[in-house]
C-alpha cells in the first residue's frame, strides 16, 4: 500500500523527549509552521507543561504527556492521550535519549544497562506502539538514531552501541512494514555532534568536563530534516558533513580511524576544566530541562549543505550538472586553441628524404608516398682521385 503523508499543517505529531534539545527545536519549528497538533513526552513534567503553554500561544494546540519511554506503559499513555485529544496521530519522532562517557571497565553495569533502556528499548517502544496504530491510517516514524551508528565513538561505547541498535532495529522495521504492505514510512535521522544540552545531561565518568567534537551544528537543522521527513518518504538522513565524513573514513580505512580515535579522542571529547563532583546528569532522574541549546561557549553552524543536498536531490543534481557544463564550457574553447596552435610538419619536410641501409650495401632512399630510390655504395658520392 502506498504511503500518504500529508502536509504538517493537517498533521498531529507526537515527539519524545520534547523538553530540550533537538525534540524541543522540533517542536518550535512545528508550532511556527502551524501544525494541527502536538503531543509532546519528556520526563520532566514541569518543563514539558512550560514548552507546551509556550507554544499553545500561536494557533497549534499543544498537549503535555510526561512519560518515561523505558516504560512501555508510560508510552502507551502518550499514544493514548494523542488518540483521546485528536483522534490520533500522522506522525511519531522517538526523540529521547541519554548518554555516559567513559572507559567501559569504568562504567557500572547498571548505568550501560539504563543507557539501553531509554536509548533503544524507548525507541522499540514508541514505534512499535505508533505502528499499531498507523496501520490503519498510514503516517510516519521517524527514530533519531546517529552518525555513531556507522563509526564508534572512543568513550562513547555504549551511547554509539545503542546508535547501532536503532539504525538496525529502524532497517528491520521498515522492511518489515513494507512487506506486509503498511502505509508507513520509517526514516532514521543521523544527526552529527549538535550544540544542545546533551553534554549536561550526560553521566560523566571522565576527570575532565566532557564535550561533543566540532564542527557542532545548531539544533534547527536536525528539526528541518524530521519536518521534512514528516512529509516527504525518506529512509536516511545524515545532519551535518562533519560526522559524515568520519563514517565514510571509518568504512574506508577503519584500522587508521580506530588509531586516530585512540589518539584524539580524550582531547576532542573534554574542556579544561575538572569534572565537578556529584552527578548531575538525567541518567535516571529528569533534571531541569527547557533548554535548546548546550551551556558551552561555541558557535554553531547554521547550514548544511549535505542536508540541503538530501533533501532536495535532484535540484542538487541539476546544479551540479550545470556546474559542470559551465566549467567545461570556460575550458574546451583554451584546449582547443591550443591543439590548433600545436606546430606540424610542413609540406616541405614531410617529403624530406630518409634513408637507411639495405642489406645488400646500398641505400634506399623514401622520398615520400610512392616515390622510393636505390643507389649503390658509391652512387652519389665523391670518388676519390687517381
Amino acid at each position: 500500500m502506498a504511503v500518504r503523508q500529508k502536509p504538517v499543517e493537517e498533521q498531529v505529531i507526537v515527539i519524545t523527549g520534547a523538553s530540550s534539545g533537538i525534540g524541543l527545536a522540533t517542536a518550535h519549528v512545528l508550532a511556527e509552521r502551524g501544525v494541527k497538533g502536538l503531543v509532546l513526552a519528556a520526563r520532566n513534567e514541569e518543563a514539558l507543561r512550560a514548552v507546551a503553554e509556550e507554544l499553545s500561544r500561536g494557533r497549534t494546540r499543544v498537549i503535555a504527556a510526561p512519560a518515561d519511554v523505558s516504560r512501555r506503559e508510560d508510552v502507551e499513555r502518550v499514544a493514548r492521550t494523542a488518540i483521546d485529544a485528536f483522534g490520533g496521530f500522522d506522525t511519531w519522532v522517538n526523540d529521547a535519549a541519554v548518554a555516559l562517557y567513559g572507559n567501559l571497565t569504568e562504567i557500572p553495569l547498571e548505568d550501560q544497562r539504563r543507557l539501553f533502556d531509554v536509548n533503544y528499548w524507548g525507541v522499540v517502544n514508541g514505534s512499535m506502539i505508533a505502528a499499531d496504530h498507523l496501520r490503519r491510517r498510514g503516517g510516519t516514524i521517524i527514530n533519531i538514531g546517529s552518525v555513531l551508528s556507522e563509526r564508534t565513538m572512543i568513550l562513547q561505547t555504549q551511547y554509539s552501541a545503542s546508535k547501532h541498535a536503532v539504525k538496525a532495529f529502524t532497517d528491520g522495521l521498515r522492511m518489515e512494514l513494507e512487506n506486509q504492505g503498511a502505509p508507513i514510512a520509517v526514516t532514521l535521522i543521523k544527526p552529527s555532534s549538535i550544540d544542545t544540552p546533551y553534554v549536561e545531561h550526560a553521566r560523566n565518568y571522565l576527570d575532565r568536563e566532557s564535550a561533543v567534537p566540532a564542527p557542532v551544528y545548531d539544533p534547527h537543522l536536525v528539526a528541518k530534516a524530521i519536518v521534512f521527513a514528516a512529509e516527504h518518504q525518506r529512509r536516511e538522513i545524515t545532519v551535518g558533513f562533519g560526522g559524515w565524513v568520519i563514517g565514510a573514513m571509518g568504512k574506508m580505512a577503519p584500522r587508521l580511524m580506530d588509531r586516530a580515535m585512540e589518539w584524539t579522542g580524550y582531547g576532542l571529547q573534554t574542556t579544561d576544566q575538572r569534572e565537578r563532583p556529584g552527578m548531575r546528569d538525567n541518567l535516571y532522574q529528569a533534571r531541569e530541562d527547557g533548554d535548546m541549546y548546550s551551556s558551552q561557549p561555541r558557535e554553531p553552524r547554521r547550514t548544511s549543505l549535505l542536508l540541503e543536498a538530501q533533501l532536495h536531490p535532484f535540484v542538487t543534481a541539476t546544479v551540479l550538472a550545470g556546474l559542470a557544463a559551465g566549467l567545461a564550457a570556460l575550458l574546451i574553447p583554451p584546449m582547443a586553441s591550443v591543439r590548433r596552435r600545436r606546430p606540424s610538419r610542413s609540406p616541405s619536410s614531410r617529403h624530406q628524404p630518409t634513408v637507411r641501409r639495405t642489406g645488400n650495401g646500398h641505400d634506399k632512399r623514401t622520398l615520400g608516398p610512392g616515390h622510393v630510390s636505390q643507389r649503390g655504395p658509391s652512387e652519389g658520392r665523391p670518388q676519390p682521385r687517381h
